[in-house]
Order: C-alpha cells, then structure tokens, then sequence
C-alpha cells in the first residue's frame, strides 16, 4: 500500500511540474501581413499589443520583430524571454512551420484544421461587399443584397466559422444584430434586378484577397440566379470590393463609428441608447451602399509545446504575459 501511495504522490509531483510556468525561452509567430514603417509600431494591424510585458528589440520592417521581455512589467516580469514575429509569411508556409516545429503560433484561414490546438478571438472582422460609387441604381444594389445566400457560404466555405451578418456590429457587442435581416429572397432579387437598365446588371466584383476569391465566386454565383452578371476580378477599380474592415473596440458606438471611418461612410449620429444605436446603424446602411456578410474571429493554430493562454482576447489582441514555453530553462 506504501509503494503505491508513493508511486502516486511521484506521478502527482511529475504532472505538477509539467505544467508549472517555466521562465525563459522563445514564443516563435508567424502572420501573412508585412507591417512596412520604418519605424516599429507597439500595436497596430497585424501586430501585437505587447506594452503591458515587453519591449521591442529589434525590427526590420516588413520582415520581422523581436520583443523582448519587460524586467519591470506592471504585471511582473513575462515568463518569455521573447516574442519573435516572422512577417509576410503565406498561409501555406505558416501551416507547414508549425508542423516542423519552426513555429509555435500561426494564422489560420478561412478554413482553419479542427483537429489542431487553436486560439479564436470573438467574431471581430467584418467581411463586407462594399460598391463603388458609380452604381448609382439603388436596385441593383438592393438585388445583389437580396441574392446573397450566406447561409450556404457560411456552412460550406466558410465551415460555420464565425457568424452570419446583417449589420455591421457583431451580436455580441451591439445586442441587436438579429433584427437585421440575412436570408436572401430570389424573388425579390429578381423583381429588383429586372426593374433595372439592362446595362446596368452587369458587374465587376474584386476581391482584395485571394483566398476571399472563392467566397466572391459564390455571391457571384447567387447573383447570377437574381438575373445579375457578376465577374469576379483581382482589379482596383471593380464596380463592388469583397473586403474585410476590423472591429477595433466592445463599445458599440465607437466600434460604429470607427467601422464607418474605415468603410468612407459618413459619422453616424451620436447615439447614447440601444435604440439611438440601432437607428444610427440604420442610417449608415440605407441605400444598400454595403452588404454586411459575416462577423468572423481571429484564428490561430498553436503548437504543442506552447503552455497557458489562451493568448489572445474577445477583440483578436495578443497577450503574451502568462505563457511559457516547453524546453525553457526552469
């Protein structure tokens, strides 16, 4: 009986010590944007918000950062010796670092791996159909809103990855994000699109990323069951832009207001209620001048021999402070 208990105190002792926090070491991420100033931001698009534990060390723009930990952190020193950032990385390359072991965090698309160990923020980006000014014939703007099956995206394409959207504040943030309608209606597309000049049913829709293009290639689609001939095209000067704007704040009215800034629509009105919000949200989407689509996360795959986290928040920011790495000195 005394053998077993002590075989059973030393399993305890070993798990213990498997999980325990380790100082030291190097967290290796890899991400596709290439943040280009000269000059190294602390935050930003595609960077981390490293203030609270670290400090930046090195940079070579477009290419790669070294963060370094903070001895006298408000919080207590990191227990990463370093964060280093690889930039401009494919996502084919980064998925294939992570199974060699050259990297311990890496972005996922669209389509991320179930069976990997992720990180997901909440749904904070905004995958939108935005036109361009030219088509003017609110019609066809309203058919091609109409048309849009994105249930059928969102469950094939996108693998229920994130949420469907009608508005351009997430559910979570806004609390009235269902009252916006998603379900497409073909008859009403098709009313809409043949009330319309013949000439102006047909057109060019871009997408600013290639691996948005089969997404694009299915709105395309719907449109063309509406009676509208749609293109799917790399091109700057397309007549609609497939894009994706970030949600930068929880609190519903900055958040709105930032998404508005970013998307070149007016200030919306300044609004302290729910219901002010909703109707101000409304009065950014009249004329159907955008076609909210999804509200998506931010998506991460982990390795193995990362400990703690997850490391990142509802709104897609790192924080690095509480992890630590396998292999570190203990």
């Amino acid at each position: 009986m005394r053998s077993r208990w002590l075989a059973l105190l030393s399993m305890a002792v070993a798990a213990s010590a498997a999980t325990r926090p380790h100082y030291g070491g190097t967290l290796r991420v890899e991400i596709q944007e290439s943040v280009e100033t000269a000059d190294p931001p602390q935050t930003g698009r595609g960077m981390p918000d490293l203030a609270d534990g670290f400090a930046i060390t090195r940079w070579e723009a477009g290419r790669l950062a070294v963060y370094s930990a903070n001895e006298s952190a408000p919080g207590g020193r990191p227990y990463l010796d370093q964060v280093e950032i690889q930039m401009g990385k494919p996502l084919r390359e980064q998925g294939i670092d992570l199974e060699l072991g050259k990297a311990d965090v890496v972005q996922l698309g669209t389509r991320p791996a179930a069976a990997r160990k992720t990180w997901a923020s909440g749904p904070v980006r905004l995958m939108v159909l935005v036109f361009n000014p030219r088509v003017a014939d609110a019609r066809i703007r309203e058919a091609l809103a109409w048309a849009v099956d994105r249930t059928a995206i969102h469950n094939v394409l996108l693998q229920k990855q994130g949420e469907i959207a009608g508005a351009l504040l997430p559910q979570w943030i806004s609390g009235y994000a269902f009252l916006f309608p998603t379900a497409p209606d073909l008859g009403r597309a098709r009313g809409l699109a043949a009330a319309a000049p013949a000439g102006s049913r047909v057109l060019s829709l871009a997408v600013e990323d290639a691996q948005l293009r089969p997404i694009a290639e299915r709105v395309a689609l719907n449109a063309r069951d509406a009676g509208l001939g749609v293109a799917v095209t790399l091109g700057p000067n397309a007549d609609v832009k497939l894009t994706e704007v970030r949600i930068e704040s929880d609190d519903p009215a900055r958040a709105l207001s930032r998404l508005a800034a970013a998307l070149s629509l007016p200030e919306p009105a300044r609004a302290d209620t729910p219901d002010g919000l909703l109707s101000a949200e409304r009065s950014l989407m009249a004329g159907f001048r955008l076609i909210p689509l999804f509200h998506l996360p931010d998506v991460y795959a982990v390795g193995g021999r990362v400990k703690g986290g997850p490391g990142i928040t509802p709104l897609g920011a790192w924080r690095f402070s509480d992890l630590w790495v396998e292999g570190s000195r203990p």
